[in-house]
């Protein structure tokens, strides 16, 4: 499908946030989607507040980032925002229609199968790293995350991609990815290690992040 160049995007991103967030927060991944099929977009810059008060929540029931409108659409969840954009372009999404189910399945796996147990640890190690509790589920946390990493690297194996060529999919997986904070339960998956630098080599994620890090105050 062709994407309509006359309906110029709007994501949603925080003006501000912590350090440890800087370059995590999930506009990245929209904003490396545009920047992959060559998408111009515009930023909308809010503040934390901002994203809690009733008028926002309309447009993102949860209080968070992103929000996407272009034209008469609006979609929030990155993981949404990200299918909609592949499916407006050969560059991230397949015209195969048999790969293109291969990738959606890899996109959903990204976000359902592997963050979750991502988010998880990080929680711990971030938030709560001196709490007796956290101590206490660390162990089990590193080991959940482990074996989903152990099963993602035996089905990516030795190819580039989780699908033939880069796609949707590898997009959202390598921001998943870099999201995990004990790299040492990583660093023990090499091809994991070597196709999230690959992913993240790309002119394309390398423009977004900039982008990302000039809006911040």
């Amino acid at each position: 499908m062709s994407i309509d160049r006359n309906s110029r995007p709007v994501i949603t991103g925080f003006r501000w946030v912590p350090d440890f967030a800087r370059g995590f927060v999930k506009d990245l991944r929209v904003r490396w989607a545009c920047e992959e099929v060559g998408r111009p977009y515009e930023e909308r810059l809010v503040t934390d507040d901002f994203v809690k008060g009733t008028e926002y929540r309309k447009e993102q029931p949860f209080g968070q980032v992103p929000v996407y409108r272009e034209g008469q659409v609006a979609l929030f969840e990155s993981g949404a925002i990200v299918l909609h954009i592949a499916n407006q372009s050969s560059q991230l999404m397949p015209s195969n229609p048999v790969d293109a189910a291969r990738v959606v399945s890899w996109m959903f796996a990204a976000i359902a199968s592997i963050e979750p147990f991502v988010s998880s640890l990080a929680d711990i190690d971030l938030f709560h790293a001196d709490e007796e509790w956290a101590k206490l589920r660390r162990t089990a946390a590193v080991e959940q995350l482990s074996k989903r990493l152990d099963d993602l690297s035996d089905a990516l194996g030795g190819r580039d991609y989780l699908v033939d060529e880069f796609s949707g999919a590898d997009l959202l997986m390598a921001c998943v990815l870099r999201d995990i904070s004990d790299q040492s339960t990583f660093e023990r998956h090499p091809n994991l290690v070597h196709y999230l630098a690959r992913c993240t080599a790309r002119p394309a994620f390398v423009k977004a992040l900039e982008s990302q890090l000039t809006s911040l105050e």
